[in-house]
């Protein structure tokens, strides 16, 4: 009997385009940390999102550092963050010097309680703690209820950097993922919407916010014929080649973005019939469905989400938890955090789906008779 091909959660999805810019990139020599395709990925990125500037890096997480040091935050700060997040958000944190304060979720979405943080800011402010920035994040490509938390930041005067990772393409009434904050962070690691193999983006309406951060992502080093630095700098710069594989796999967003909305349209209607399963977010008109997860309520349906995750491992089918929330975490076990249980909830009955646009008819069948052959044992 042949081996099945194991379904991946959500692969790069690459093909004759990408190679031809590569392969151009490598032709024209610019073989570099820079070049006339990171200065082209940077406009075309900008352009898409809807602000002035942008500065392509080798990371996600080197975007929300140097878009927390720009933004000021520092040593004897706080800075709020989702507890349902990856472990990038709260890392880049720690890498300023600041505190992250861990904030529960809209269970209805994922994404920060934008009451409970207004709490939270109102307590700290009380107790004289010092509060350097908030960022939020688009869960799963959903954007955070945005009108309230730019109300709630602008009374408090405070700086919002905004991690979008998830999120491009995303809208929020009309409005780009990513185009919130003081500044806006993309990511472009291998399972994103696009992909550079591994890279991200900082964006900003403000000028100053941006060279300042391109600055330090080039060593700190500032213009003379010998090496000279005039602070700690970091080697955050994206590569020229994989600037021009961006490019291309931007030339293909809409495309990929509609066939991620188009299977978890089908995976709304594979479980619209099964009592006590939700699909996160479904209501949402701009998300850009990166993954899709749903929400099983055991007591209503008879099995946990941890046992139709058994079942499609069992066919080599990927799927993975919804993000264990960082207060859970071991290196944050001590960490700050207002909780309502929210994020245990959706970490102990979430489940991600199979959501990569390069899934196949074949694979999709496939997905399907499982999950169909799972509920029937159940029913």
């Amino acid at each position: 009997m042949p081996m099945r091909a194991p379904i991946y959660l959500s692969p790069p999805d690459v093909g004759p385009a990408e190679e031809a810019a590569v392969l151009r990139a490598l032709r024209s020599g610019w073989a570099t940390p820079f070049g006339p395709e990171v200065d082209a990925f940077e406009q075309e990125i900008a352009q898409r999102v809807g602000v002035p500037y942008a500065l392509a890096l080798n990371s996600g997480t080197a975007a929300l550092h140097l878009g927390l040091l720009s933004c000021g935050v520092g040593p004897g700060q706080i800075v709020l963050v989702p507890t349902v997040t990856f472990v990038a958000t709260a890392n880049a944190v720690l890498y300023t010097g600041a505190t992250p304060v861990f904030v529960d979720c809209d269970p209805a979405t994922g994404n920060v309680d934008v009451g409970l943080l207004g709490e939270v800011i109102a307590d700290l402010r009380r107790a004289g703690r010092r509060i350097g920035a908030v960022m939020p994040v688009d869960m799963f490509g959903s954007c955070v209820d945005y009108d309230p938390l730019l109300d709630l930041c602008r009374e408090a005067e405070l700086r919002i950097i905004e991690d979008s990772a998830e999120a491009l393409g995303s809208t929020y009434r009309g409005r780009c993922a990513g185009s919130f904050g003081d500044a806006g962070v993309l990511s472009f690691s291998h399972n994103k919407m696009i992909t550079t193999s591994g890279g991200g983006m900082l964006l900003s309406h403000d000028a100053q916010l941006i060279a300042q951060a391109r600055h330090r992502a080039n060593q700190a080093r500032i213009p003379a014929q010998h090496h000279e630095h005039d602070e700690v700098g970091f080697n955050y710069r994206l590569s020229n080649v994989l600037a021009a594989m961006g490019r291309a796999q931007l030339s293909r967003l809409d495309e990929m973005t509609a066939r991620r909305r188009r299977l978890r349209e089908h995976y709304s209607k594979l479980f619209a019939s099964v009592d006590g399963v939700e699909v996160l977010s479904e209501s949402d008109p701009g998300t850009n469905c990166w993954l899709t997860v749903i929400v099983v309520d055991p007591k209503l349906t008879g099995w946990q989400a941890a046992d139709l995750a058994r079942h499609l491992e069992q066919a080599d089918i990927e799927t993975r938890p919804a993000w264990k929330p960082m207060h859970r975490q071991p290196l944050f076990a001590n960490a700050e955090a207002r909780l309502t249980g929210a994020a245990d909830r959706l970490f102990a009955q979430g489940l991600t789906l199979p959501s990569g646009s390069s899934l196949d008819e074949m694979q999709i069948d496939r997905i399907t008779a499982e999950v169909q052959g799972f509920l029937h044992q159940h029913s």
